[in-house]
């Protein structure tokens, strides 16, 4: 079942890369007590995440600080080490924006948001979605009808439905 607005996030361990290698990041440390968007992609480096999604998170991340909103997540289902060199090659670890890994779809998987494209590669991916995540629980929810089209989950996108 995917999940919608005034659903609880389910419990789940992401990983990031830390100062001595790939961390686990339990998302509730993240969430709980706090006001945070996630956004989600199928793919880091991929043509639309990466030359549209992200950077509409970058460029937006003032106004949603000025909105109250504590942290921006993107995650994939990447492993930590692809995670930490996007994050680096778009600027998005420079901006202060956390790139979470899923490596095994399990998030993905439990929110009911992971999709496949064989012939693009892409088995057990995340839909491409942004949400605002408030003590734990989904806020806005924005999903595309397609992994190719970021208009309502990107920055702009989320911050015209805050």
């Amino acid at each position: 079942m995917t999940i919608t607005v005034g659903d609880k996030l389910p419990d789940a361990t992401l990983v990031q890369m830390g100062g001595e290698g790939p961390e686990p990041v339990e998302l509730s440390s993240k969430t709980d007590g706090r006001k945070v968007v996630i956004f989600a992609v199928p793919g880091a480096f991929t043509p639309t995440c990466h030359s549209a999604h992200v950077p509409s998170f970058i460029r937006t991340k003032d106004q949603f600080a000025e909105k109250g909103v504590d942290e921006i997540i993107c995650v994939s289902v990447n492993d930590p080490f692809v995670m930490g060199n996007w994050g680096e090659a778009t600027g998005a670890s420079d901006a202060g924006i956390t790139m979470l890994g899923d490596p095994e779809a399990k998030f993905t998987k439990a929110i009911g948001m992971d999709f496949s494209a064989p012939p693009a590669g892409l088995i057990d991916r995340s839909k491409r979605y942004a949400m605002l995540v408030e003590d734990g629980k989904v806020s806005v929810l924005n999903l595309e009808d397609s992994p190719g089209t970021c208009e309502v989950s990107a920055g702009e996108g989320l911050l015209a439905d805050m």
